[in-house]
């Protein structure tokens, strides 16, 4: 199969899941194979939400939107232009997906599979409808993928190469376990925004959707904040309050209530508003409804300190402090050329060919 085919093959994918894409789910009538697989797809989208309480509509739309805006003829052309896609050799690529976020492994599956290799899926039970009906959507528009898409639930076994998404815990089991092949292992990263004081009202309500979108489960969450000393919380507070109706999910509610009472009976300092805690923490992982926050010296001494600790962070937040910063209110849209890790996961794929 040609790389035009297959790159036809994922924009037809993301003309389907147009339609999923808005509030209201709307048929279109030039959608390949709807016919087939639009009640289908509506069917596993609400099996998806009441498996995971965390994927809501809401989530799962803004998730779509996102694979939407990507799997275009233009996104496909240009992430792919600086990589030589000729004279590849087909291996059989194993790839064990986390299931934090709706579709957070596709990027993984897409990658595999437009640089020629067969996929062999592991996805988490958390995330587990959606994937395979898409997959099975590719081999229609293109018959070409079937046999190269497999998804399993046991032992992964006869594969060439791995990616491997996990905690912390299972990327030690991985690194051991896969030990004889290429692989890319990752673990836990959380994503910080650097505050110098100097941001407006509209940075801060973008940076709630840094912290609040998909409820903190991701990696490129905001879970962490570095302050300048003596920093008045209240512009920080206002620009949360765009997500105050948050508290009204109950999953998020219990969460915020448990980890409140916890810090309570600990006798921790922090501050709250009645939907977000901040609390004053070296650590970068936060749990659900908390933030971290530490303060800084100056500017220098902070890059110094994160660029020490670049093995444990995703994004960097912030508005002309580093050279590879994400902008406030855009690390839930990464583009495809923005790769987990900062792994590039194309050139990993194409030096096995």
């Amino acid at each position: 199969m040609q790389l035009q085919q297959r790159i036809y093959a994922f924009v037809k994918l993301g003309d389907f899941l147009s339609q999923f894409s808005n509030e209201i789910i709307q048929k279109k009538d030039n959608i390949e194979h709807n016919e087939l697989f639009f009640d289908g797809f509506k069917h596993q989208l609400k099996l998806a939400r009441e498996h995971n309480g965390w994927f809501t509509s809401e989530n799962i739309q803004f998730a779509i939107t996102g694979w939407v805006e990507s799997l275009t003829e233009a996104n496909l052309s240009k992430w792919l232009a600086p990589y030589n896609m000729e004279n590849t050799t087909s291996k059989q690529v194993a790839i064990i997906m986390a299931g934090n976020i709706p579709l957070v492994g596709f990027h993984d599956f897409l990658s595999v599979l437009i640089s020629g290799h067969r996929v062999l899926v592991k996805q988490s039970s958390n995330d587990k409808h959606l994937l395979p009906y898409l997959a099975k959507y590719l081999e229609f528009v293109e018959p070409e993928f079937k046999g190269a898409i497999t998804f399993t639930e046991g032992k992964i076994e006869n594969f060439d190469a791995v990616i491997a998404t996990g905690s912390n815990n299972t990327a030690r089991y991985f690194e051991y376990y896969f030990k004889g092949k290429p692989s890319i292992i990752r673990n836990n990263r959380n994503s910080v925004a650097v505050i110098t004081g100097n941001e407006t009202e509209t940075d801060f309500k973008n940076l709630s959707e840094d912290i609040f979108r998909y409820y903190g489960l991701g990696c490129r969450n905001v879970s962490k904040l570095f302050l300048p000393k003596n920093y008045n919380f209240d512009a920080f507070f206002n620009g949360m309050y765009h997500w105050h109706n948050i508290i009204d999910k109950a999953k998020y509610a219990n969460n915020y209530d448990y980890n409140k009472a916890v810090y309570l009976m600990s006798e921790f300092d922090m501050l709250e508003n009645g939907f977000l805690m901040i609390k004053e923490d070296a650590s970068y992982a936060s749990p659900i409804a908390t933030v971290f926050y530490e303060f800084y010296e100056g500017l220098d001494q902070l890059k110094e300190k994160l660029e020490a600790d670049s093995s444990r962070i995703q994004c960097i937040v912030s508005n002309g402090f580093t050279e590879n910063e994400i902008a406030f209110g855009a690390t839930q849209k990464p583009q495809l050329w923005d790769y987990a890790d900062s792994v590039d996961s194309i050139e990993f794929l194409l030096a096995i060919s």
